[in-house]
């Protein structure tokens, strides 16, 4: 029976032999910088640290076994918006309806974000959870991230992206969901509720985005003016990657693209500095976990396509962060995420009907603390269903 031009396909990643041997290739040919005596990771990523990385990438990391177990996920890809977009379709082990929830990833990652997740929502159960608490769980990989098609043109913002996820979730059936997301999915769910309430029923976030106010400052209240002065004091320390992604992202992603060791700095330093893990990254991942999320981006070759989205969405209008949600709005402001804002910008964009503190977890809560990201979700939606 032939397909109609919005079907979705299983699909299943497929590495090839080849594809291994020329990645352990580079990784051996590795030319190493030099770094000033005992620097560890005051001037970015640990040199010393990322050489046993490496060589653990070489000699030990069995991307087969990883790739086996995501693909033991329902995966699929669909036509939407003339991108073929890539998404896991998890349905609720429930004998009654399900509300389904888009998960909505940032960056450096992709449907890796949830993967730990997926289980513990569709079947809560078996995790000594409420069986009334089952979601349908739906994570698509944004355009230019993972295996969702690469934009041949210019990049999408989050407002493009969320129109394609009402696609398809249409596409999908559910005229009717909840959506949840940090990071870039954070925005992406922000605009899915702002542009559809009459089909998100509520809006879960870990984060509010960094803080851009169009209005004038004075008319912050003390508590804001704070946040706004630490985002800027936290942008001077932290955020070159992110001049570097919005001004000149073919610049840098000639490098990463070309050099899997360079790529694996790239990203290991931001899952240790955005992480719960008091500066030892092992703390909140595994070599296994970090090289899966790092290989993925390597074989799908998305470094450069994936950056470029900071450059589409610092062209977003002020107007567009003027409007505030009013669809139900909850927030998990995990104690070691980055930049925690006040409750009175929250209440000041959104209509916040719940606030928690988690005293456990980082930027990457999914996969840092999977158990009690997803008891966060089972209680915020709960009434919602």
């Amino acid at each position: 029976m032939a397909h109609s031009p919005q079907q979705p396909e299983p699909f299943t990643s497929k590495t090839t032999t080849a594809e291994l041997e020329d990645l352990r290739t580079r990784l051996r040919r590795t030319r190493w910088p030099d770094a000033p005596e005992d620097c560890g990771w005051a001037l970015g990523t640990d040199v010393d640290y990322l050489r046993e990385l490496i060589d653990y990438w070489v000699e030990e990391f069995d991307w087969p076994a990883q790739e086996a177990a995501l693909n033991a996920l329902p995966r699929f890809r669909v036509p939407i918006g003339g991108l073929g977009i890539h998404f896991v379709h998890a349905r609720a082990k429930s004998d009654t309806p399900a509300l389904p929830v888009i998960l909505n990833h940032g960056w450096p990652d992709s449907f890796w974000r949830y993967s730990k997740v997926v289980p513990l929502l569709t079947d809560p159960g078996a995790y000594g959870a409420d069986p009334a608490d089952a979601f349908d769980v739906i994570v698509p990989d944004v355009p230019g991230f993972g295996y969702s098609d690469r934009p041949a043109g210019d990049p999408l913002d989050s407002i493009a992206v969320a129109g394609l996820w009402a696609e398809l979730m249409r596409v999908l059936g559910y005229e009717r969901f909840g959506a949840a997301g940090g990071d870039i999915g954070s925005h992406v769910s922000r605009y899915l509720a702002l542009n559809n309430p009459d089909r998100v029923v509520a809006v879960h976030r870990t984060d509010a985005g960094l803080p851009l106010y169009p209005g004038a400052p004075t008319d912050l209240s003390e508590s804001e003016q704070t946040w706004v002065a630490g985002a800027v004091a936290w942008g001077q320390t932290e955020g070159a990657y992110a001049a570097m992604h919005r001004t000149k992202p073919q610049t840098v992603a000639t490098g990463l693209n070309d050099s899997p060791a360079g790529l694996a700095a790239w990203i290991v330093e931001k899952l240790r500095s955005w992480s719960d893990c008091d500066g030892d990254v092992e703390r909140a991942f595994t070599k296994d976990e970090m090289l899966t999320n790092i290989t993925m981006y390597w074989l799908t070759q998305t470094i450069g396509s994936s950056m470029r989205m900071y450059r589409a969405n610092s062209a977003i209008p002020s107007e567009q962060y003027a409007r505030r949600v009013e669809v139900p709005s909850g927030f998990s402001l995990f104690a070691g995420d980055v930049v925690l804002p006040p409750r009175a910008w929250l209440q000041r964009t959104a209509n916040v009907v719940r606030v928690t503190e988690p005293t456990r977890g980082g930027h990457f809560a999914p996969f840092e603390e999977p158990e009690l990201y997803a008891q966060e979700l089972r209680d915020f939606f709960r009434p919602y269903r």
